[in-house]
C-alpha cells in the first residue's frame, strides 16, 4: 500500500477554526500531513498583506497541532516546488477554491505529477479577512478616540 502524504497549505495568520478543520479533516485522509505556512514575504507578495504573527511564531503553532505530523515554510508560490521538496500525494484546500480559474489550474498542474486536491467545507462565517476587517475597524474607533474623546464617546 502506497503512503498517502497530505498536504494543507496556507498563510495561518490569525489561525481561526477554518484553519483547524481543514487540518483536522486533511489528517483524516492521508497517512502524513504536512502543512505549508506561507512565509512572511510570499504573504506580502502574493496576497499583499502584512502578516500579524510571523512565519516562524506561525510555525510553532501550527506544528503544534496534534494532527500534522511536520511542518513546510513556503518561500515560493509554485505548489509545484512544494511537491518537489515534500513529495504529497494530495493536496487539501477549501472549497472556496473549486470551480474558480485558480483552483482549476492548481488541479491541472498537480494532476501532471499525479496528486489529487481534495476541497474541504470553506468556514465561512470565520476567515483572516473578516478578522483582518474587524481588527482595522476597531483601529479606526481607536484612532478616532485618541483625536476626540468625547467625538468616540457619541457625545
Amino acid at each position: 500500500m502506497t503512503t498517502r502524504i497530505g498536504y494543507a497549505a496556507g498563510g495561518f495568520d490569525l489561525f481561526h477554526v477554518g484553519h483547524l478543520n481543514v487540518l483536522r479533516h486533511a489528517s483524516e485522509h492521508c497517512d502524513e500531513l504536512v502543512a505549508g505556512v506561507v512565509s512572511d514575504e510570499m504573504l506580502r507578495q502574493v496576497k499583499g498583506i502584512e502578516p500579524v504573527i510571523p512565519t516562524l511564531e506561525r510555525v510553532e503553532i501550527v506544528r503544534s497541532i496534534r494532527w500534522v505530523d511536520r511542518v513546510h515554510v513556503e518561500t515560493v508560490p509554485d505548489k509545484l516546488d512544494a511537491w518537489r521538496e515534500v513529495g504529497f500525494t494530495h493536496f487539501f484546500k477549501g472549497d472556496d477554491w473549486r470551480g474558480t480559474e485558480k483552483g482549476l489550474r492548481l488541479e491541472r498542474e498537480l494532476a501532471e505529477v499525479g496528486v489529487e486536491v481534495v476541497y474541504f467545507p470553506y468556514t465561512a462565517h470565520t476567515s483572516s479577512t473578516a478578522l483582518r476587517r474587524a481588527l482595522a475597524q476597531l483601529d479606526e474607533i481607536a484612532d478616532a478616540a485618541r483625536q476626540s474623546p468625547l467625538a468616540a464617546a457619541g457625545r
